[in-house]
C-alpha cells in the first residue's frame, strides 16, 4: 500500500541498466525535522513515494482513507500480522499500526523507492526483513536546548506534553547506532541536501542496478 507514483523521470541507473527500488527510513525525535524533510522529499523527488501504513484506530474527520492511513478492522490486522504480511508493526494506546509487505516489495521490483515514516523500533523490524533494500537515516537536533525551543515554537502541545516528548527524545537518540547514516539538522537546507546525496549514492549501488551484467557484457562485445 504505497502512495500513487508520481510522473516518471530519469532515475540513476535506469536509462541503460534498470534499477531495483530501495526503502528509505527517516527517523528522528519529535521536533528534529523529520516531517519537514519527508515532505520536501515527497514533493521534489519524483522517484519516491510514501508508504501508507495500516491502522486499526478510528479515522479522524480530517483524514482520508488510503492517503493518511489504510483504516482496517482489528481482525484483519491480526491476520496480516500472523501471516507475516507486515514488515513492522506496533501497538500504540490500544491501536495497532503496521507496514504492509506486499506493496513495498512490488514497488522495489518496479524500480520505485519507498519512504517509511516509522520510529527506531519499526526500523529495526524492517531492516531485519529487508536488509539489502532498506537505508536508514537518523535525524539529530543540534542540541537538546534547540529541540525544546522548536517544540515550543510549534505551539501545538502543553508544557507537560513537551516535557514528555523531550524525555522520549533521549530514549530515541540513544538508538542512533542502529542507523546507516546520521545527520545533525542544524540547517534544514543542508540536511535536505545530505539526504538527497545519500539517496543518489544508494541508487547507484552495484547490486541495485539490475541490468548491469547485461549492459557491461554488451560493452565488452562492442566492436
Amino acid at each position: 500500500m504505497i502512495a500513487a507514483p508520481k510522473p516518471a523521470s530519469s532515475m540513476p541507473g535506469t536509462p541503460t541498466t534498470g534499477r531495483r527500488g530501495l526503502g528509505l527510513v527517516l527517523a528522528s525525535p519529535s521536533g528534529a525535522g523529520k516531517s519537514t524533510l519527508s515532505r520536501l522529499l515527497i514533493e521534489q523527488e519524483r522517484e519516491i513515494s510514501l508508504s501508507v501504513s495500516v491502522t486499526t484506530r478510528e479515522r479522524r474527520p480530517s483524514e482520508i482513507d488510503g492517503v493518511h492511513y489504510h483504516f482496517i478492522p482489528k481482525n484483519r490486522f491480526q491476520g496480516l500480522r500472523d501471516h507475516g504480511e507486515l514488515l513492522e508493526w506496533a501497538e500504540v494506546h490500544g491501536n495497532f499500526y503496521g507496514t504492509p509487505r506486499e506493496a513495498v516489495e512490488q514497488a522495489f521490483a518496479d524500480g520505485r523507492d519507498v519512504l517509511f515514516d516509522i520510529d527506531w523500533q519499526g526500523t529495526v523490524q524492517v531492516k531485519e526483513k529487508l536488509p539489502d533494500d532498506v537505508v536508514a537515516i537518523f535525524i539529530l537536533p543540534p542540541s537538546m536546548k534547540e529541540l525544546a525551543a522548536r517544540l515550543h515554537r510549534r505551539a501545538e502541545d502543553s508544557e507537560a506534553v513537551i516535557a514528555k516528548r523531550l524525555e522520549n527524545a533521549k530514549v530515541e537518540i540513544a538508538e542512533w547506532r542502529r542507523f546507516d547514516y546520521v545527520i545533525v539538522n542544524d540547517d534544514l537546507s543542508r540536511a535536505y541536501d545530505d539526504i538527497r546525496a545519500i539517496l543518489r549514492t544508494e541508487r547507484l549501488k552495484r547490486f541495485r542496478q539490475t541490468g548491469l551484467d547485461r549492459f557491461v557484457d554488451g560493452l565488452l562485445t562492442e566492436g
